[in-house]
């Protein structure tokens, strides 16, 4: 085993951005078939909870840890979102054009991309899939202010929880990450066309089951 060095040439890894939102609502059977851009996205905050340890003691020792169940939240900002978003955000239409408020919430799916950099490339040298499963988006705060001399955008935030979905052999999960700089270009494009969508086909987001038989394909 060789000595350890630190910061070498094109090791000083970073990440950075936020963009190329997809939210897809999930139907009634719990999949998630069509997916639409969100544009406008300014910052997701992801919150995981949970996995505390409880210390139980036996023998005048501290015998064992028990940790309990771990949580996925995350905060979205963003000065827009898709009118598909609407049902997501405990809204519905009466009739065309209006709207009526504090209704039923729908659970979505959500896909984002974040850039990996490093001291040669910059952010250039690759990028991260993340995606987010049985999504429901809580009530938020919005603020509506007078135009002035400094005019700002609306920006909207909501806070989400999640329900995992289920992951062959793993525990389940409402997260999950895909990393360009591990996994081989051709197999990312084929993932992407999926989350994205082709000429012919709607964009829709896969369950880590279909992920796992995508990458790990020969």
């Amino acid at each position: 085993m060789s000595k350890i060095t630190w910061d070498e040439v094109g090791k000083r890894m970073f990440e950075t951005g936020v963009r190329n939102g997809v939210l897809y609502p999930q139907s009634d059977l719990g999949l998630y078939p069509a997916g639409v851009a969100w544009n406008g996205l300014t910052a997701i905050t992801e919150s995981p909870s949970g996995a505390e340890a409880t210390p139980l003691y036996a023998d005048d020792i501290k015998y064992l840890n028990l940790v309990s169940a771990e949580e996925f939240g995350a905060t979205v900002e963003a000065y827009t979102y898709p009118p598909e978003f609407a049902v997501c955000d405990g809204s519905a239409e009466l009739v065309a054009g209006v709207m009526l408020g504090q209704q039923a919430r729908k659970p979505f799916g959500l896909c984002y991309r974040t850039s990996v950099g490093n001291d040669v490339e910059g952010a250039d040298f690759g990028y991260k899939l993340h995606l987010i499963y049985g999504a429901l988006a809580s009530p938020s705060e919005k603020s509506f202010s007078s135009i002035n001399d400094a005019p700002e955008a609306i920006t909207f935030s909501w806070s989400l929880t999640t329900i995992p979905v289920a992951v062959p052999g793993f525990k389940p999960t409402a997260s999950v990450t895909i990393d360009s700089t591990t996994v081989p270009a051709l197999k990312m494009t084929a993932l992407e066309d999926i989350l994205y969508g082709v000429e012919a086909t709607p964009a829709r987001l896969p369950l880590p089951a279909e992920i796992a038989t995508l990458i790990g394909a020969a």
